[in-house]
Formats: structure tokens, C-alpha cells, sequence
């Protein structure tokens, strides 16, 4: 009976545990607490100062983890989170983006909504959600760099999902409201795709995440755009 009990004991405090971590994940399921400590310690603007902010997900968080040099000394902010989709980048615009006062938005998202990483890939959704963070930026006088959706012709954590013709039918109704609605629209998708609609070898191991090169490729297309947009 006593070793019964303590079995019993074990099972409920292990329950218990899981039970606040779930619940713990979902009170966070936008993981505000990722830049929670590096948002507060950002300095005061001072005159002159142009700011940029790169809202997105694993991609941008490897570009500041494999290319370091490039955020370098500029008053840029990755605030990338792996594996992120576009309503958890909405959720979290305020205190990962217009908290930090920036000049400039480059927005890179889409990727892991057609990866179905927070639920069945809904298009319209998730150009709702671009769209809506693009126009609360605005309305904050932030410029917006809205880049394309990189290609992937499939997902190594979640295969079959053919994500080839999806990406590029997201890029097409960014590139459509950007234009309509005068934001900056940055085809990144160009300069690294193959002839199978995915990314070249060289540019991603995985086909999905920028290698060092691949990173390479796309600096100077993200900094000439930049450049442009704070004119």
C-alpha cells in the first residue's frame, strides 16, 4: 500500500508539471519572453538615429546567429523566432517591434504557416495577418519592407506537404498588396531559387534555412532595400 501511495504521489506531481507547462506554453504561445530581457536593456534613440527592425522566424534568427557581421554596428534589431507563424508575429508586434521605436520593418514571414507549425494553412489567413502587421506599422510611421516567402519545394520536419506552388501563390498576394497599398515589396525569392521551385544546395542545406552563402546572397538585396525605404 505505502509504495502504491507514493506511486500515486509521483504520478499526480508529474501531472502537475506537464499539466503547467502546457499551460505555461500556451500563456506564451507567442514566446514574448524570447526578447523580453534584450527589449528593455535597448538604449534610448538618440537624434538621428535610424532604426530597423527584422520581424520573422528561423530565417532571420540564423542570419544573427551565422552572420553576426551584418547587424553589426547598425542599429538593427533581429527579433526572428524559429518556427514562428504570422499570428504569432502579429501577437507579438508591439513589444518585439514598436517598442523599440524603429525607422524601418523588414517583415519575413509565411514559410511555417504553409508548414501548418500552429494549424491547417489557410491563405487567406495568413495574408490577413501580413497585411495587418504591415498596416499597423504604417499607422505608426514605420517604413515597411515586405519580403517574398523564400522557396521550399519541401519540409524536412514535415514532408508531403508540397509547399512549392504555395509559397509562390503567397508571394504573388504579397507582391499584389504591396502594390496596391505603395509598400516596398522584396523579391528575395528570385536569387535563390532552382529549377525545381526549391532553394539551391548551395544556399540551404535543408532547402529551407540560409546557409552562410546563402545568407551572402540575400544582404545586399535586404540593405539596398533598406537604404531605399529611408529615403
Amino acid at each position: 500500500m505505502k509504495q502504491l501511495f507514493i506511486s500515486m504521489l509521483l504520478f499526480s506531481f508529474i501531472a502537475t508539471q506537464a499539466q503547467q507547462k502546457i499551460n505555461d506554453n500556451w500563456a506564451d504561445w507567442a514566446n514574448f519572453k524570447k526578447y523580453a530581457d534584450q527589449n528593455k536593456s535597448v538604449p534610448a534613440k538618440i537624434k538621428g538615429e535610424r532604426r530597423v527592425v527584422f520581424l520573422g522566424n528561423s530565417i532571420f534568427e540564423g542570419w544573427l546567429r551565422l552572420r553576426p557581421e551584418f547587424f553589426a554596428g547598425k542599429p538593427y534589431f533581429d527579433r526572428g523566432i524559429s518556427g514562428q507563424t504570422t499570428p504569432q508575429m502579429l501577437l507579438r508586434f508591439y513589444e518585439d517591434v514598436l517598442a523599440l521605436q524603429p525607422d524601418v520593418l523588414v517583415l519575413k514571414c509565411g514559410i511555417n504557416d504553409i508548414a501548418q507549425n500552429t494549424g491547417p494553412y489557410d491563405p487567406q489567413k495568413t495574408i490577413n495577418n501580413i497585411k495587418a502587421i504591415a498596416q499597423l506599422a504604417r499607422a505608426n510611421k514605420i517604413k515597411v519592407i515586405l519580403c517574398s516567402v523564400l522557396p521550399a519545394s519541401d519540409f524536412k520536419w514535415r514532408p508531403g506537404l508540397d509547399p512549392a506552388d504555395k509559397v509562390i501563390a503567397l508571394n504573388a498576394a504579397i507582391k499584389q498588396f504591396a502594390d496596391e497599398q505603395s509598400f516596398y515589396y522584396l523579391d528575395l525569392y528570385s536569387s535563390v531559387v532552382d529549377e525545381n521551385k526549391g532553394m539551391k544546395k548551395e544556399y540551404a542545406n535543408d532547402g529551407v534555412h540560409p546557409t552562410v552563402e546563402g545568407y551572402k546572397v540575400l544582404e545586399p538585396l535586404v540593405e539596398a532595400a533598406i537604404q531605399k525605404v529611408k529615403k
